[in-house]
């Protein structure tokens, strides 16, 4: 009824003008809602490497959990720089051991001087595997560092870093 007193109001071709009008505005907020459905899609990486993925432990983002170790300046800082000396070297090995048999991932010291004297990140999944790996450590049994450990979740890329740096050391710390 309502289009038949619109098309009699405004006369046929004017009636169908706005019957056009009204078809366009609707298949112009048919493509807009569309193309917005897509902006809020997921985009896929073209560059994704699924074997690399699995291989590394990666989740659906390229992420993965690991344990982050912050080494702290423990109760015991000795005193003798030969007896120092000999446990840093005692610590850099155990610290080689643990990369090479790939529990390791990265590890380094901070460059200030503060209580924090650097980190670890273990490829485990629990902060007691973790603690077992750091009662491995020399400096620890000799409570010269305490260890603090933190759950966290990080690219897994890192996985590669270890096999990366040996293709780059010139010289090793336990040489």
């Amino acid at each position: 009824m309502l289009w038949q007193n619109l098309k009699k109001s405004l006369g046929f071709s004017k009636f169908i003008l706005l019957i056009n009008l009204i078809m366009r505005r609707n298949l112009l907020i048919a493509l807009l809602l569309l193309g917005s459905i897509n902006c809020f899609a997921q985009s896929k990486n073209a560059q994704y490497d699924a074997q690399l993925a699995q291989k590394l432990g990666a989740d659906d983002y390229g992420m993965k959990q690991y344990v982050m170790a912050f080494l702290k300046e423990g109760p015991n800082r000795l005193t003798d720089s030969a007896a120092r000396m000999k446990l840093q070297m005692a610590h850099l090995n155990n610290i080689t051991r643990l990369a090479n048999e790939g529990k390791l991932i990265l590890a380094g010291p901070f460059m200030d001087d503060q209580p924090i004297k650097g980190i670890f990140i273990f490829d485990v999944r629990t902060i007691e595997e973790a603690k077992k790996l750091t009662e491995t450590d020399p400096a620890i049994q000799a409570g010269s560092l305490v260890m603090e450990l933190h759950p966290w979740y990080g690219s897994a890329a890192l996985m590669q870093t270890v096999e990366i740096h040996k293709k780059l050391q010139k010289k090793s710390f336990t040489d």
